[in-house]
């Protein structure tokens, strides 16, 4: 019996993503390989300006590199059309922005439901999801709420919540920790890695190695090139347990 290696859920190969033209143009990716599995939690780490957003971008489908392959579960993103990548990024694909990209016209379980409600699943369904993944963050109590009536850090965990509902495969995390305190940071990375135990592939930037060691594995980047790689050396637990 043939024993199968891990299902690659994302892979970049090959991937160079440069703006502008001629003496201007700026090299944000250079020739990124770079795969995550199912079940795998993997850390971008490098300064500013060295291509992870970049990165998680054309991860998500967000942008098109202007050369090489992006593919979510062996889907090239290239060959879908408009209309075909929303719909692949609304069943597949979870996303937290760093400015939250929430509706400020809808409620935290409304903005939470939004993904699910427009790839046909009921509103009934999509409402009680909504209320799960709220709960898994931490702020069920605040279903009900618009955004004008919550912190930056509630935003961010209504954000968070978004890109994990449902049974989305890859979940990419821009700096999700950015506007919380240290003790609900800990419970947003809680809630990712649990979600890459339970078989999605999650992929995060982060400027904190507290946060990279919860990861799996962690890809250091700069000038636009993955220059190395690690596998976290603690155990997250025991940073929780310490974290002061």
């Amino acid at each position: 019996m043939s024993v199968q290696g891990p299902q690659q859920v994302l892979e970049l190969a090959k991937v160079s993503r440069t703006f502008g033209q001629g003496a201007t143009a700026v090299a944000a990716l250079r020739d990124v390989d770079l795969t995550v599995n199912a079940g795998e939690f993997v850390a971008v780490m490098g300064p500013s300006g060295s291509g992870k957003s970049s990165l998680l971008a054309l991860a998500g489908g967000l942008d098109r590199p202007t050369s090489g392959g992006v593919f979510v579960e062996s889907t090239p993103l290239a060959g879908l059309g408009l209309n075909a990548l929303a719909r692949l990024r609304r069943r597949a694909v979870g996303y937290v922005f760093q400015d939250f990209n929430l509706v400020p016209t809808l409620s935290a379980a409304e903005n939470v439901a939004l993904p699910l409600e427009l790839d046909g699943v009921t509103a009934r369904k999509a409402h009680r999801q909504a209320l799960d993944a709220l709960g898994q963050v931490g702020i069920p109590e605040l279903a009900h709420r618009f955004m004008d009536e919550m912190s930056g850090g509630q935003q961010q965990r209504v954000a968070i919540a978004r890109a994990i509902v449902g049974s989305r495969r890859l979940i990419l995390a821009d700096e999700p920790t950015g506007a919380l305190d240290s003790t609900t940071g800990h419970g947003v990375m809680e809630v990712l890695r649990s979600r890459a135990d339970a078989g999605a592939a999650v992929m995060l930037v982060t400027h904190e190695a507290r946060h990279a060691a919860w990861a799996d594995r962690v890809v250091f980047i700069r000038d636009g090139r993955i220059v190395d790689e690690a596998v976290a050396m603690h155990d997250p637990a025991v940073l929780l347990a310490t974290a002061g």
